[in-house]
């Protein structure tokens, strides 16, 4: 295989979305600012636990749990705030997501 070859392969495998932290759950090391810029987020995936830049519709705070939703791939994900929906079951609704 070419020098070319192995080049374009790992940009097209640097651009695929990861499919299996979608739906992972995580916390924000670094706050979202919404279409200003990404935070940073940690999930456990795969066994351990990785960052990811994280983007957000509306700005998040630092340690503010979120669902991932979408992979922009490049380790880029779109997130949105989370709550345990047990915690409305229990009456906490301020801690919904």
């Amino acid at each position: 295989m070419s020098e070319r070859q192995d080049e374009n392969e790992g940009r097209q495998s640097a651009m695929a979305q990861d499919e299996a932290v979608i739906g992972c759950t995580g916390e924000l090391l670094i706050g979202t600012r919404g279409s200003a810029g990404p935070g940073e987020i940690l999930v456990r995936v795969r066994g351990g636990s990785e960052t990811f830049l994280a983007w957000s519709q509306e700005p998040l705070p630092i340690g503010a749990t979120v669902l991932v939703v979408e992979s922009r791939g490049c380790r880029e994900v779109d997130v949105i705030a989370w709550g345990d929906p047990l915690d409305v079951l229990r009456g906490d609704a301020a801690d919904a997501g």
